[in-house]
């Protein structure tokens, strides 16, 4: 159920009463990295009212917290690794709608920032199109542009709406990856918030080095679908040699270890998407993804070839699930389980997406800010 703008500006309002009353006391005791508070990420607002609230609020908090003093960081998002991905998931997409619509096609290529194909059948195109903008629908991310190049061509190209609507879905992942790398730092104190189009400014009051912090993300996040190997048990190879090619990894939350393949058949580049959600039958906290083109072929030919063999998602060396593989995945979806808690499920989807985020986060400034003179 979606909470009403409404009760989340009050709560919003609340958490700053609370958040600006532990700054206060942190003031007058100086024990500010004792604090264990960590500010509220809203979720995304349905109207620009809220959303201007929640910056007014935010840049407010911010604010206050560097009269504290402490480390400012600011990094600028990869904006030319997004716009590659979004071109060649774009080409990956229109692929799989010709092949599963069996429409003849030449020549699909990435060109200019956009896809060209060839359609010699003028109903094709008019299906292509369509299916193309279905898809789309209700996804401001993937609205498209298409043109007709004469003679069969066609081009499509993501339009400057999606193309902003893609760099803020960017930037607010990147926010929540470095928001969860402080808080599992046992940084809890901080501020996080965009600053411009595509940077991202950080400041944790208290904190005298920013190296310290800039250290937390020298570091992707390592998301990989691998096969386990069945030759011999985890716990024998782990106290002998293990299989050539094969590795031995412990479990993200029990204490079983896994004997799994070195190479990844997948890896988080091929993930267009990921949140926490419920298992229809059970209820209980899963992460779901989705796989782009390319990973959905990719994904549909490791579960045909390996149909009974289970293997291994695996998050910063640590498997997080091991399915069994029942039957051919063809749809391009999957969802992790594994006793979660909803605060765990939606950990492992954010850190999923990071692995998924195209490029990196390049460091543009790392100061000290030193404490405002008291009055």
């Amino acid at each position: 159920m979606t909470t009403p703008p409404r009760d989340r500006v009050t709560r919003l309002i609340v958490a700053l009463a609370v958040t600006s009353a532990i700054m206060t006391s942190a003031i007058m005791t100086s024990a500010i990295m004792t604090s264990a508070i960590i500010l509220p990420r809203a979720a995304r607002a349905e109207d620009g009212q809220f959303d201007k609230m929640r910056a007014r609020i935010a840049a407010f908090v911010a604010d206050k917290m560097e009269k504290l003093g402490g480390s400012r960081i600011v990094y600028k998002v990869d904006t030319g690794g997004l716009r590659e991905s979004v071109v060649t998931d774009l080409r990956d997409d229109v692929y799989k709608t010709l092949r599963e619509g069996k429409i003849a096609f030449s020549g699909l290529a990435i060109r200019d920032a956009g896809v060209e194909v060839k359609i010699a059948d003028a109903k094709g195109r008019e299906q292509l199109a369509r299916k193309l903008a279905s898809a789309a629908e209700g996804l401001p991310s993937h609205a498209l542009t298409v043109t007709d190049g004469g003679d069969g061509l066609v081009r499509l190209a993501p339009t400057d709406a999606a193309s902003a609507a893609r760099l803020r879905d960017l930037v607010e992942d990147s926010i929540a990856m470095i928001e969860q790398r402080l808080k599992d730092a046992g940084i809890n104190l901080a501020s996080v918030l965009p600053d411009g189009t595509d940077r991202i400014r950080i400041f944790i009051p208290g904190m005298m080095e920013p190296a310290r912090v800039t250290a937390v993300f020298a570091r992707k996040v390592k998301v990989s679908f691998r096969l386990i190997d069945l030759s011999m048990p985890a716990e024998q190879a782990q106290s002998g040699t293990p299989p050539t090619g094969t590795e031995v990894l412990p479990g993200f939350k029990d204490e079983r270890h896994y004997l799994v393949a070195r190479d990844s058949a997948l890896d988080g580049d091929d993930i267009s998407y990921a949140g926490p959600g419920f298992a229809s039958g059970t209820k209980d906290p899963i992460a779901s993804f989705r796989f782009n083109g390319r990973g959905t072929r990719r994904f549909a030919h490791v579960t045909e070839e390996n149909i009974g063999r289970p293997f291994a998602i695996v998050l910063d060396g640590k498997v997080i699930s091991a399915p069994v593989i029942r039957e051919p995945i063809t749809g391009g979806s999957g969802q992790i389980s594994g006793n979660f808690t909803l605060e765990e499920a939606n950990s492992v989807a954010m850190l999923l997406r990071a692995g998924s985020l195209p490029g990196h986060l390049d460091l543009v400034e790392q100061q000290v800010v030193q404490p405002a003179a008291k009055p």
